[in-house]
């Protein structure tokens, strides 16, 4: 199973926000390169934002991440495209931390194939896991300190 958790010391609203907006993504998401345009009403249950992503080179594609379900200030769950091979499903949680004196927020991040490429979900696992334990660590030092640990690399 591809769940990665992290804990990032911002408050758990600072760090839903950055969750529900599309274009902090180039910053701290490894793969995606830009944000091309948001759909009115996004995060809303259906509605989208479409971007380029690409890991190698100069190469990316044009793909889209549409909202499944949106628990405001806790859980987004979006079906993300990645062409041509297939599309996938994540969920991002957020609690709140209250073993700190400082504001802390836990982040969860499940992320599994869906459709063609289930199949190979336990070989895609640890190559998922990898990739959200990268872009977590990049969320939490552009949350905490206004940058990317590998913003070339998105």
């Amino acid at each position: 199973m591809a769940v990665v958790r992290r804990t990032i010391h911002r408050p758990a609203s600072e760090v839903f926000g950055a969750l529900v907006d599309p274009y902090t993504y180039p910053h701290w998401l490894i793969g995606c390169r830009e944000i091309r345009s948001v759909d009115d009403g996004w995060p809303a249950v259906g509605r989208a934002f479409h971007h380029r992503v690409g890991l190698i080179g100069p190469l990316a594609v044009a793909d889209s991440a549409e909202s499944l379900a949106v628990e405001p200030g806790r859980r987004l769950s979006m079906e993300v495209r990645f062409r041509p091979a297939g599309r996938g499903r994540v969920t991002f949680t957020v609690s709140t931390e209250t073993a700190s004196d400082h504001p802390t927020a836990l982040i969860e991040v499940d992320e599994v194939p869906i459709g063609l490429l289930a199949h190979l979900r336990p070989l895609l696992d640890l190559l998922i896991a990898h990739r959200n334990r990268g872009s977590m660590t990049n969320l939490a030092e552009y949350l905490e300190h206004g940058e990317s640990r590998d913003a070339a690399v998105g």
